[in-house]
């Protein structure tokens, strides 16, 4: 049992808020140790696994990228350019961008869109627009509300989207968990199965997107009494 020691550290480390990455570290070499491997071995480990999944680090060259777009005021470019679609809500806009997540996320595209890399400087900025240009001045408050949505439109359109697309690790999953219980399932009906729930997801979710603007315009009235 002592190579669960790294949960104990986990937990703890958590508890008293020390950096995450010196947490899973330190229970990542605790728990090696008391599985009797050596410190050269773990740090090989290590290595092993950043290699395995060295596309990681992409991330860390597209995030400064966005931070640079933002500089040079990407986020105010988005809000003034929806600004001027009369028609444009940020209710509208969220079942949209649903929508669009949801079915690149069915043909596999999952990296296509994201929080960092589209809700932040993207998506949110032009749902505060599409508001500001309905109902005037936004508080603080109506903006992260909306910025709550439109988080929320990207994490239900991708995790309801991704589990039509075949080649994913969550039907893989399903399908061993399945397994183990004795059910023999294929991907490809897994696959089918995960379509009406997707578009369950969407009319629910939507529906609330829908409801967002009157919402918004509700709160805005309280704050202006």
């Amino acid at each position: 049992m002592w190579p669960l020691i790294g949960i104990g550290v986990i937990v703890i480390g958590f508890t008293i808020r020390i950096n995450p990455l010196i947490v899973i570290v330190t229970a990542a070499l605790a728990t090696g140790i008391a599985a009797h491997h050596s410190v050269l071995g773990i740090i090989a480990a290590f290595g092993k696994a950043y290699n395995d999944s060295r596309y990681v680090s992409i991330v860390w060259l597209i995030l400064p990228v966005i931070g640079l777009l933002e500089r040079e005021g990407l986020q105010e470019r988005a809000r003034t350019l929806v600004g001027r679609i009369t028609a444009a809500t940020a209710g509208r806009l969220l079942v949209v961008y649903l929508a669009l997540r949801q079915l690149t996320a069915a043909f596999g595209l999952l990296s296509l869109f994201g929080h960092a890399q589209t809700v932040r400087p993207l998506i949110a900025p032009m749902a505060e627009g599409a508001a500001e240009t309905k109902l005037g001045r936004l508080s603080h408050k109506s903006r992260m509300l909306i910025r709550a949505y439109a988080a929320s439109a990207d994490n239900v359109g991708a995790f309801f989207g991704e589990d039509i697309f075949l080649a994913v690790g969550s039907i893989l999953l399903i399908k061993g968990v399945l397994q183990q219980m004795g059910i023999l399932v294929t991907p490809v009906s897994l696959s089918m199965w995960a379509i009406p729930t997707a578009l369950l997801a969407f009319v629910v979710h939507g529906a609330r997107l829908w409801r967002l603007d009157a919402r918004l315009r509700r709160q805005n009235d309280d704050e202006a009494r």
